[in-house]
C-alpha cells in the first residue's frame, strides 16, 4: 500500500522559511511523479509543484516561483519543499500527493494518493 506523510509544518514569522518532507512508503519514489498542494480555510485547493518522474524537472505556481523549491532524495524516499521568503498568505495545510506533471500539475481523483497534510502557518 503506497502511503504518503507530510511533515515539517509550523509557525514561523513572515519572511521566514521552512522545510517540509514527504515521506513515500510503499513504493519507489522515482516511480511517481510528486506535487505539493496547500488549501487555506474556505479557499479552493492550489498546486504549487510537480515533479515528474522523468527527467525529473519541476513545475512550479506563479504564486510561489522564486520561493519555494522542490529536491528529493530517493534513498530516502523522500521529497522536500523548501520554502523561503514566507508570507501570511502562505499559511494553509500542505499536502502532497501522487499526481501527474505535464505542463502544470494534474489530479487524477481516486487515483492518487495523498498525504495527511501538514499544518503551516505564516504570522505577519
Amino acid at each position: 500500500q503506497v502511503r504518503l506523510v507530510e511533515s515539517g509544518g509550523a509557525l514561523v514569522q513572515s519572511g521566514g522559511s521552512l522545510r517540509l518532507s514527504c515521506a513515500l512508503s510503499g513504493a519507489t519514489l522515482d516511480n511517481y511523479d510528486i506535487g505539493w498542494i496547500r488549501q487555506a480555510p474556505g479557499k479552493e485547493r492550489e498546486g504549487l509543484s510537480c515533479t515528474g518522474r522523468s527527467p525529473g524537472s519541476t513545475w512550479y505556481a506563479d504564486s510561489v516561483k522564486g520561493r519555494f523549491t522542490v529536491s528529493r532524495d530517493n534513498g530516502k524516499n523522500t521529497v522536500y519543499l523548501q520554502m523561503n521568503s514566507l508570507k501570511p498568505e502562505d499559511t494553509a495545510v500542505y499536502f502532497c500527493a501522487t499526481v501527474v506533471c505535464r505542463d502544470r500539475l494534474y489530479y487524477s481523483s481516486g487515483y492518487d494518493y495523498w498525504g495527511p497534510g501538514t499544518q503551516v502557518h505564516v504570522a505577519s
